[in-house]
C-alpha cells in the first residue's frame, strides 16, 4: 500500500424517524439539539435520491438537520416509502445501538426527557463506577445518560 491514509472528518449521523414533530420535540427541546438546514427531497426532482438512499422508489421525504455542539444528527422523515422497522433495542444487536450524552443527574435528566415522548427503560439504571440509565426515543432510539461518580466528574 502507498500514500498517505485519507482524512476523514465526521460530518453527521442520521437518524429515520416516522413523526419528524415528535423527534425535533425530543432532540431540540428535550436534549438542547438547535434546529439547522433542512431540505425537502424527492425523486422526482433529484433522479438517483431512491437508490443512493437504498429504498425503492418514488421517494419523499424531509431532511432536517439538529446540532449540539459538534454533534450533528441528521432527522429522516420518510413520506414515501413508508417508515419501517425496529430500531436496535440491545447493545449486542448489529448496528447503531445508541446516543450517549453525559449529564450531572442522571434521574433529573431522565424525568426532563419523559416530557419530551422519551420512555425511561427502568431495567437499564445501574452505577458501576458510572450512574447510566437508558432512555427510548419517540421512535424507540436508545439515548444513554451517563453521570460520572462526584470525584471522577471534579479530575
Amino acid at each position: 500500500m502507498s500514500g498517505a491514509a485519507p482524512a476523514y472528518r465526521p460530518s453527521h449521523l442520521g437518524l429515520c424517524v416516522s413523526d419528524l414533530d415528535a423527534s425535533r420535540r425530543f432532540y431540540c427541546d428535550g436534549l438542547g439539539f438547535s434546529p439547522a438546514e433542512g431540505f425537502e427531497l424527492t425523486s422526482a426532482e433529484l433522479d438517483g435520491l431512491a437508490d443512493s438512499l437504498e429504498v425503492d422508489g418514488p421517494v419523499s421525504l424531509t431532511s432536517q438537520f439538529v446540532t449540539l455542539g459538534d454533534l450533528k444528527v441528521e432527522l429522516l422523515a420518510f413520506r414515501d416509502p413508508a417508515v419501517g422497522g425496529q430500531p436496535s433495542w440491545r447493545r449486542n444487536q448489529r448496528g447503531l445501538t445508541h446516543l450517549s450524552f453525559y449529564v450531572d443527574d442522571v434521574d433529573a435528566a431522565a424525568r426532563h426527557l419523559t416530557q419530551f415522548g422519551g420512555t425511561v427503560l427502568d431495567e437499564t439504571r445501574s452505577n458501576l463506577g458510572v450512574d447510566v440509565v437508558f432512555l427510548a426515543d419517540p421512535d424507540g432510539v436508545r439515548v444513554e445518560l451517563m453521570a460520572l461518580a462526584p470525584s471522577a466528574a471534579a479530575s
